[in-house]
């Protein structure tokens, strides 16, 4: 009987892993492509993270990838740049064969010399999808939330 749970158990966990696995690597691609991207100003980084075709919707605003490469350029060119700590809270992120989406909230912590200048919230989706490269995002939608 201890046999046949334990086995119940192992099949169980490793469904729900593999269930969860292509989830969990969408959810990281967000974190880490803020981290990269948005934070160390990483634009060399793009392709590995984003579509050719990516858009962002930010705040009414449309980028797409030249005007992310100028965003990027400028921040970098900055001698004195802040620091900007991501966090993220998802809220639902659905895997349907090579197509991904998630929602979540995004807070962002911007320091300069150990002194928190501000601290920024959103409310974000995003779709992504399955490439020989693994998952990449082709579309991020961005809401200021006040708080």
């Amino acid at each position: 009987m201890k046999t046949i749970l334990f086995l119940l158990a192992f099949l169980f966990s490793s469904t729900a892993f593999s269930q969860t696995s292509d989830q969990l690597q969408v959810e990281q691609l967000i974190q880490n492509s803020f981290d990269e991207i948005f934070s160390n100003y990483q634009a060399e980084k793009l392709t590995d993270f984003y579509t050719e075709d990516f858009l962002l919707l930010e705040q009414g605003e449309v980028w797409d990838m030249a005007i992310i490469r100028d965003y990027l350029a400028k921040a970098k060119s900055n001698p004195n740049p802040p620091t900007r700590i991501n966090r993220f809270e998802f809220i639902k992120t659905v895997v349907e064969g090579d197509r991904a989406w998630v929602a979540y909230h995004n807070y962002a912590t911007i320091s300069r010399d150990g002194q928190v200048l501000r601290e920024l919230y959103w409310l974000e989706s995003a779709t992504a999808i399955r490439t020989e490269r693994g998952w990449r995002l082709d579309m991020l939608h961005s809401t200021r939330v006040e708080k």
